[in-house]
């Protein structure tokens, strides 16, 4: 089985949304495709909370199918959204000063793709 892991770093809803869809892709096609949140992208946690906003239903989607492995604990602190990605129940991730490092998931056999 082919294994993605996506880093998103841009805090861009437009650029964040292939991340999902692509995310839900490969889940569909049998492969896995999981996501990291990353630098900025962690801004995005509260937005796409909101079920106003456009990016909400295929946010839950991914949540719910556990295609969102965790946030970066270390941006998340610096950018203010610690409290938003815990009321999210998404893991913050560190263990790279701070930061989910990606040699954790090479090992595991992933392919990182960045965004």
């Amino acid at each position: 089985m082919k294994k993605i892991i996506f880093f998103a770093f841009r805090d861009n809803p437009l650029c964040f949304i292939h991340v999902l869809l692509n995310a839900l892709d490969m889940a569909e096609q049998g492969m896995e495709g999981k996501i990291i949140l990353e630098g900025e992208s962690v801004t995005l946690v509260p937005l796409m909370a909101d079920p106003g906003h456009f990016l909400h239903p295929l946010y839950m989607k991914a949540k719910e199918a556990g295609l969102i492995i965790g946030a970066c604990r270390a941006c998340s602190n610096k950018l203010h959204m610690l409290a938003a990605v815990e009321q999210e129940g998404i893991p913050l991730l560190e263990g790279l000063a701070g930061h989910p490092a990606m040699s954790t998931y090479i090992e595991q056999g992933y392919t990182i793709l960045t965004f």
